[in-house]
């Protein structure tokens, strides 16, 4: 599913190595944890998946596409199939839930009939087809990024990619929105978290990525948060 190989990135004005000989492979269905401290690569990497940068050196493989071969106007059809959700939400706050939903699929071109079947489904998987009209600003930060994560599952994406979804929140809020996180893995999608929540990365008892600067320290199948 995700195939990173000798990859380095070199950002040109720091010249720093954000990512140093990067080596990884995630299979199709995994659900994979990647912890780091600030600046130890993680957000890169996502970046890098998502194709929203380009390696400086080493090869990217998603979904069986050499991203080295990847044209740029393919690029919007290849993120559709990665959803993802970010801690701050990013929802657009003049339109109601239905229509942050909506919108995702109307910029790619999908029919309405397909819009109007779609989005109904989609929020009852995150439970929140009451708040349907409502306005990101009546809603909690929970239910926001239940939103946001319906949001980023309407393409119906073979990856969710989830960079600190629960940042923000609570912990009841971050504990529903990981246990929504298992129940779209369980459906058969590859998820890839990063948190700095040490009780999430021990409780799930899931693969666990560490990152140092810009290195794999660690790769452990049934992991925990190991970072001083």
């Amino acid at each position: 599913m995700i195939y990173l190989e000798n990859v380095t990135k070199i950002y040109d004005k720091s010249k720093k190595k954000a990512l140093d000989n990067i080596n990884v492979h995630i299979k199709p269905k995994e659900f994979v944890i990647f912890v780091g401290l600030s600046g130890a690569g993680k957000s890169t990497l996502t970046k890098l998946v998502t194709r929203e940068e380009d390696p400086t050196s080493g090869k990217i493989i998603v979904g069986g596409i050499d991203y080295a071969k990847l044209k740029k106007r393919d690029i919007p059809y290849l993120r559709r199939k990665i959803g993802v959700v970010f801690q701050d939400f990013k929802l657009l706050p003049k339109k109601t839930v239905y229509e942050n939903i909506a919108y995702a699929l109307e910029v790619a071109g999908i029919s309405s009939k397909t819009i109007r079947s779609r989005v109904p489904q989609i929020l009852k998987m995150v439970g929140l087809e009451s708040k349907k009209d409502d306005f990101p600003k009546m809603l909690s930060g929970g239910e926001m990024q239940r939103i946001a994560i319906a949001r980023a599952l309407v393409h119906e994406p073979k990856i969710l990619i989830a960079d600190e979804p629960t940042g923000n929140l609570d912990p009841k809020n971050a504990w529903e929105i990981i246990d929504l996180l298992l129940k779209v893995n369980d459906f058969g999608t590859t998820v890839i978290l990063t948190t700095h929540n040490r009780e999430i990365v021990n409780t799930l008892k899931k693969r666990v990525i560490t990152l140092r600067n810009g290195k794999i320290i660690k790769d452990q199948e049934v992991g925990r948060y190991t970072l001083q």
